[in-house]
């Protein structure tokens, strides 16, 4: 009996063995033909912003083509989360055009977001924004999971019907939140009027006072239902009897906003936001970035593109209607790619026909989105193509204080003209540059060889930009190719350190030196004397454009050593200084700046600001007073140099009001040297401060 008892156990124990043995076998079968679930990137659209999605990390795909500038992106390397996800992936050179798979990680709001042009993108500057992104390659780390599915967050979508299946959105952890996961209606919006009895209980007043804890989790009425924030008003805390239902959120100022019965009721518009919540405090971003119809960030403009832009349109009739549209979009593009803003560039638009006309000024339009709405507003005039005249009218009217010119920033005027203009622009252009103004011309389908000798002035591109060095123009083949050039007018006339004919302190000015040759100050002295002008005249851009040099020596008498129209560079200028002979003779300092007006500064430019330095080592044997008190009425601003035995009093009557600032004594020549910094600097401080036109 026993060995039965035996042989019936050790069998019990065999088969529980090969059960086990073929349980572990099955399962290991199993296994593999289970396949893990392969990662699937999600892909999304060029326009997607980064706000919109709720995960603080994930991977997506971007399509191609997401170079486009109504893309928009603000800031370099950091992002702000109202830019396009794939447009800031090609800015930051982590993409190219042809789009591709990216890594995006959340990262805090910054106080400021700089723009900069970047891989054919032009990205924006941005004041402050609530939350940031960076853009990395998509090589996640080892054991870092990221989802097959984005949570996005929206703001608007057809109401929830009764009965309807809900979908659970959660909120991203955050280290230090305790907040639950929070059922909210699918596309976040629900028409009160459909289910009056779909609202969640208010919060008691102790809820709505702590603000260090976290808000309430949605209480179901029953099973299936789900519930929203009580749609009382925010601002009491309590329905009034008989009152109209609806909702109400305090704004900025304490106000309440009241929304009606019946209306679809957004996430973006429910009391969420309070600073404490739940909501904020794990990442939710504000209203602002929910509504579909919020408002873009308004740009304060790229600062390292501070210019006052003039656009000089053709709207001729020759143009056609259809050209005259690619020619506003043109200008849309330009405005959309330059970032406009107070801080940055300001643009302003003047059409021309058979007479210009002012579209609207450099103060009108203080970013690119209204700027944009303005252009599409725009009505062609017809008649004839005069660009001269236009290029007239800019120099006269548009640079102005009164209609918004910074005096600090850049003049540029960029032309556009259909095939040729129907007047001269040579002369109209040539004054335009002498203020300072930067002309570009963009010259669309021009005169080919049989229309030549329709154009009324050959080569008149040359003629009327800034400089002849195809910097200042382009032209363009076809009015459908227009839209290749936006690009490289943007680089170039944001390039202010090549704009040449930008009126400054070193480029604007007629110069003239009055320099006394009397027989006190000898021979080794005067030359001193000439090495001093030789470096004041240095410091100025020389040019028949720019600074023009003149010089007079004086005695008992007068000399014109060479006027303002004698030498156009640089080196001739100090090569003539050079070669100036020293007089000898006595020190009539009255006289001779009356010879300067007369001889010198009666042939100066009215457009140029006029610039005396004169320079004498003794008192004057004539009355100065009169002949000083004229250059100031002719508004020759001077500055009275004064060595060794030179007169005080007098230097100071010479010199433009206040003295301070424009007489200078020194006690030896060899000195002389160490006041060129401070004259300089007090031009530029002086020119500086006065309106640019």
């Amino acid at each position: 009996m026993g060995m039965v008892v035996l042989t019936m156990k050790a069998s019990v124990i065999e088969m529980f063995l090969v059960l086990l043995v073929t349980g572990i076998h099955s399962n290991k079968e199993m296994a593999k033909k289970i396949k893990r679930p392969k990662f699937t990137v999600p892909q999304i659209n060029c326009d997607v912003k980064a706000g919109k999605i709720i995960n603080p990390e994930f991977i997506v795909k971007c399509p191609a083509g997401c170079q486009d500038p109504k893309y928009h992106v603000y800031g370099t390397d950091i992002y702000a989360s109202y830019s396009s996800v794939c447009g800031a992936a090609v800015h930051s050179g982590v993409l190219d055009n042809s789009g591709g798979k990216i890594l995006v990680r959340k990262v805090a709001g910054q106080s400021g977001y700089k723009g900069s042009y970047s891989n054919g993108v032009q990205s924006l500057s941005l004041p402050r924004w609530r939350e940031s992104f960076i853009i990395l390659e998509s090589k996640p780390q080892k054991g870092v999971t990221f989802p097959s599915a984005l949570t996005y967050l929206s703001s608007k979508s057809p109401a929830v019907k009764a009965g309807e299946t809900t979908k659970a959105y959660y909120l991203p952890f955050l280290p230090g939140t305790t907040i639950q996961p929070v059922t909210l209606i699918q596309g976040l919006a629900v028409t009160a009027a459909e289910d009056s009895h779909s609202t969640l209980p208010k919060p008691s007043p102790s809820e709505a006072s702590a603000t260090s804890s976290p808000r309430p989790r949605p209480v179901g009425h029953g099973s299936g239902e789900t519930d929203l924030w009580s749609t009382t008003s925010y601002a009491s805390g309590q329905n009034s009897p008989g009152a109209n239902p609806g909702i109400q959120r305090p704004d900025s100022a304490g106000a309440a906003f009241q929304k009606p019965v019946g209306a679809d009721v957004s996430l973006g518009e429910m009391e969420l936001w309070k600073p404490g919540s739940a909501l904020l405090d794990a990442g939710f971003v504000p209203k602002e970035e929910l509504s579909t119809q919020s408002l873009e960030p308004v740009s304060q403009g790229d600062p390292n593109c501070r210019i006052d832009l003039s656009f000089l349109i053709d709207g001729s009739s020759s143009i056609g209607r259809r050209r005259f549209r690619i020619q506003k979009q043109f200008l849309t593009d330009v405005a959309q790619a330059l970032d406009i803003g107070p801080a940055g560039p300001l643009m302003g638009v003047v059409q021309y026909g058979d007479n210009p006309a002012t579209q609207f000024s450099l103060k009108t339009h203080m970013n690119s989105r209204d700027l944009k709405a303005a252009i599409e507003k725009i009505t062609q005039r017809g008649g004839l193509s005069n660009a001269g005249r236009a290029i007239s009218f800019v120099t006269k009217n548009f640079f102005s204080k009164v209609n918004g010119n910074r005096g600090g920033a850049p003049n540029v005027a960029v032309v556009l003209v259909d095939g040729w203009p129907t007047d001269k622009v040579e002369e109209a252009s040539r004054l335009a540059r002498e203020s300072g103004i930067n002309i570009f011309f963009i010259t669309i389908e021009g005169a080919v060889e049989n229309e030549k000798q329709y154009v009324v002035e050959p080569n008149f591109a040359n003629k009327a930009v800034c400089r002849t060095n195809g910097f200042y123009s382009f032209n363009v083949q076809s009015w459908f190719g227009l839209h290749k050039t936006v690009q490289p007018l943007v680089k170039r006339v944001c390039d202010t350190d090549r704009l040449a004919c930008s009126k400054t302190c070193f480029n604007s000015a007629d110069l003239g030196f009055v320099i006394d040759g009397s027989s006190s100050v000898g021979t080794g002295n005067f030359r001193t004397v000439l090495q001093f002008v030789a470096n004041l005249s240095k410091e100025f851009e020389i040019s028949e454009t720019d600074t023009r040099i003149g010089a007079v020596q004086y005695t008992y008498e007068q000399r014109l050593e060479f006027g303002f129209d004698k030498y156009n560079t640089k080196p001739d200028i100090l090569n003539a200084i050079k070669r100036v002979g020293y007089w000898s003779g006595g020190t009539s300092t009255g006289a001779a700046i009356n010879y300067a007006l007369e001889q010198l500064f009666k042939k100066s430019k009215p457009n140029k600001r006029k610039l005396m330095i004169l320079i004498t080592d003794g008192r004057s044997y004539d009355d100065v007073r009169i002949p000083a008190m004229a250059a100031h009425h002719k508004g020759v601003i001077t500055y009275a140099i004064g060595v060794a035995w030179a007169a005080q009093d007098e230097l100071e009557v010479i010199a433009t009001y206040p003295a301070k600032d424009h007489s200078f004594f020194v006690d030896e020549f060899d000195n002389l040297y160490k006041f060129v910094p401070r004259i300089i600097q007090n031009i530029c401080t002086e020119f500086n401060s006065q309106p640019r036109n």
